[in-house]
């Protein structure tokens, strides 16, 4: 077992914990452990005959409200920072991020467009519209079967901004509706379902899984043309990570909007830890991606209680400094991706 596994392991467990047991409304230890106890038992004795005996007072709060917030920003965070330590190896830029391919664009666009129609249909619209985004940005890219990277970015940039333009002409034409779309925009983990936490430990434990085994490619990609020259299909593993890239990042928005620079930041913190090699990057990206973002969502919940932040402007207090420190870093010839 690795060294950095228990540690992160247990820094993963820490902060879910936390992240329940605080919140707007206060509640003990004990409050805690008897529902997590009690909804454990309630859901066995859906398979076996047992009796979870009598539900604890804040069982609601704790098993309803609470653990799939947690669980799910655990999750998403796993998703974005795996997503976004793939994008600066395919990109071999270490300034990318899961949004620069346009799925974030994208998904402000499905989201608005929803919204016009009802607002139950902006999570699953803006689903949709990430993956035609992804589409339209991989056709433009695409030059004789291969996927040259810079055609990408750039794809990527130039769909964004189109995408953007008509999303704000959507909300400036349409005030009484835009409110609910600025709250999604922002990123929130409010009113998560177990259903969102099902979906997302699926597409998020397959996508890291995936990634972690093809760690060899990850660091044969960095080396761009000359891994042709070791045996690597350089232009087919190009196009199987964008497409990981895209279906982490895509559901993650699905499910709780737009949350920026968790797949920045993550990378980058491990990567001077542990060093530039995917075999340990990687997964240990994954799991400290999740702890900072159910850390983020805890601040969210308690910093201006009981006001709830969206949880996209706390990335974005913790993100935007570490971004201009890379970026100085960067421009002194320091940063690798």
């Amino acid at each position: 077992m690795r060294k950095w596994l228990p540690s992160l392991i247990t820094l993963s467990l820490l902060s879910i914990l936390m992240g329940i047991y605080f919140g707007p409304v206060s509640l003990s230890f004990s409050d805690v452990t008897s529902s997590l106890s009690y909804g454990i038992k309630l859901t066995l004795s859906h398979f076996i005959n047992t009796n979870p005996g009598k539900e604890p007072n804040y069982f609601i709060i704790v098993w309803q409200l609470r653990l799939p917030e947690v669980l799910l920003a655990y999750l998403v965070g796993m998703s974005l920072a795996s997503a976004g330590v793939t994008s600066q190896a395919l990109f071999r830029n270490p300034l990318a991020d899961p949004y620069i391919i346009g799925i974030s664009s994208g998904a402000a666009l499905g989201s608005a467009i929803g919204l016009l129609i009802n607002p139950l249909y902006m999570a699953p619209s803006a689903l949709v519209f990430s993956f035609i985004s992804v589409f339209i940005v991989y056709t433009i890219a695409r030059t004789d079967g291969a996927l040259p990277v810079d055609t990408l970015l750039l794809a990527g940039i130039a769909y964004g901004f189109l995408a953007n333009a008509i999303t704000w002409y959507i909300y400036v034409t349409h005030p009484q509706e835009s409110h609910l779309g600025w709250m999604w925009l922002l990123g929130s983990f409010n009113g998560s379902t177990w259903k969102d936490v099902g979906i997302m430990l699926g597409v998020s434990l397959l996508g890291v899984a995936f990634l972690t085994w093809r760690w060899r490619e990850l660091n044969l990609i960095l080396l761009g043309e000359e891994s042709i020259a070791l045996g690597l299909d350089l232009h087919l593993y190009r196009k199987v990570f964008f497409g990981v890239i895209a279906t982490l990042t895509a559901f993650a928005v699905y499910t709780s909007g737009i949350i920026g620079f968790v797949g920045l930041i993550s990378p980058h913190i491990i990567r001077l830890i542990l060093g530039p090699n995917h075999r340990e990057l990687t997964p240990a990206t994954a799991l400290f991606g999740g702890t900072l973002l159910v850390t983020a969502d805890l601040l969210a919940r308690t910093l201006a209680k009981p006001t709830i932040i969206p949880v996209g402007i706390v990335t974005a207090l913790m993100g935007a400094p570490f971004f201009l420190y890379l970026l100085m870093k960067h421009k002194r010839g320091e940063l690798i991706a």
